[in-house]
């Protein structure tokens, strides 16, 4: 199984908070485990100045309006950006999936804030992690629905739209989840 480029949807049953109606945006996914950053969770008051004012002695004019979103419980000083496949940093870009790529070096968040950026990106400090096995076991556990990752999904919908959309496009009502687990 590779995830890699699919959504992974939680469950009412996650019983972890950090995860509660999340949407995660899988980066890689292999034998050796997954990476993945949440896409609907916003870190209240944060913008890309507030980063950019942290990272760099250079003055930028941020005209982006660009948020800040928790994307997972590791490593969450670190930054990434998930963004259109248009944009290739010159450093180094991991061209994720058809319309997605994935950038971590300082130069995507500076070419955002002079206008050189991606036409579409979201800014995650914090990502999610598995180990070996870990989310295969979380999957058969009933903790995350798989779908289809969708541009419109990530890039255009408002952040509290976007668990609901997910399961949306399984055909699935949001109202219809129990959060009582089991097995038929």
């Amino acid at each position: 199984m590779d995830l890699t480029g699919q959504f992974l949807v939680a469950m009412p049953v996650m019983g972890d908070s950090r995860f509660d109606h999340s949407v995660i945006f899988i980066c890689t996914h292999s034998a050796e485990g997954a990476m993945g950053l949440i896409v609907n969770k916003p870190a209240p008051d944060l913008k890309l100045t507030d980063v950019l004012d942290k990272l760099s002695n250079v003055e930028f004019n941020d005209t982006s309006g660009l948020g800040v979103h928790f994307g997972g419980p590791v490593e969450t000083s670190r930054g990434f950006v998930l963004h259109s496949s248009e944009y290739q940093s010159v450093l180094h870009t991991l061209n994720v999936a058809d319309g997605f790529g994935m950038t971590a070096t300082l130069d995507v968040l500076e070419d955002i804030a002079r206008g050189k950026g991606p036409a579409k990106a979201l800014l995650m400090l914090g990502y999610a992690g598995w180990g070996e096995n870990q989310l295969e076991n979380e999957i058969a556990q009933n903790g995350w629905l798989t779908c289809d990752a969708k541009r419109e999904i990530v890039f255009d919908l408002p952040d509290v739209d976007k668990w609901a959309a997910a399961l949306s496009s399984l055909g699935i009502d949001p109202l219809g989840l129990s959060s009582a687990a089991g097995r038929a």
